[in-house]
């Protein structure tokens, strides 16, 4: 065998930890939201679902992430990817601290904040019991809080450790 070729090939994959990390925090993250959403029957506010959006675009950049470290793409485009998540989670974790500070009543909340009623029934004989199970929470008011946190404080948590390690895997890489 080559000598380059069986270097490339024993080689760690740069940046592969970084993204495959930060995927897979970026899925449980919002996995977590959806399952309290779904399961727990928590209906998430305007922030809250805004919330999700550097999620949603994170988790596609983080597999491409992931496939051009596997394949031994060029490092700066590893690079870029996981910059790319690093920001989109400093973006998570500001919109995070806003709501949060909502929630504090430290600063008003947008004048069109108010409770979604995405899976309440249509059905009339469900209505009711639906409306039993649903939490609705508004934007100024947590639904729950955990050592103090609400679920905008955890994402703020959340978000500034993902940002962490996909800013230190893009200056690694």
């Amino acid at each position: 065998m080559e000598p380059s070729l069986s270097a490339s090939l024993t080689q760690p994959a740069r940046g592969l930890f970084s993204s495959v990390v930060a995927t897979l925090g970026m899925a449980a993250t919002v996995g977590g939201a959806l399952a309290f959403e779904h399961i727990g029957g928590y209906i998430p506010c305007a922030l809250c679902l805004m919330q999700r959006t550097p999620y949603y675009w994170g988790i596609p950049i983080g597999i491409l992430a992931i496939v051009t470290s596997v394949l031994k793409m060029p490092a700066w485009l590893t690079r870029t990817l996981l910059l790319a998540i690093g920001i989109l989670m400093l973006v998570g974790a500001g919109l995070g601290v806003y709501h949060a500070g909502v929630e504090w009543h430290f600063w008003e909340g947008p004048a069109t904040c108010a409770t979604t009623a995405s899976g309440v029934s249509s059905n009339v004989g469900d209505l009711l019991g639906d409306l039993d199970s649903k939490h609705g929470p508004s934007c100024t008011d947590a639904a729950l809080r955990v050592l103090g946190l609400s679920f905008a404080g955890w994402n703020v948590i959340a978000s500034v450790i993902l940002a962490a390690i996909a800013l230190r895997g893009a200056a690694k890489a």
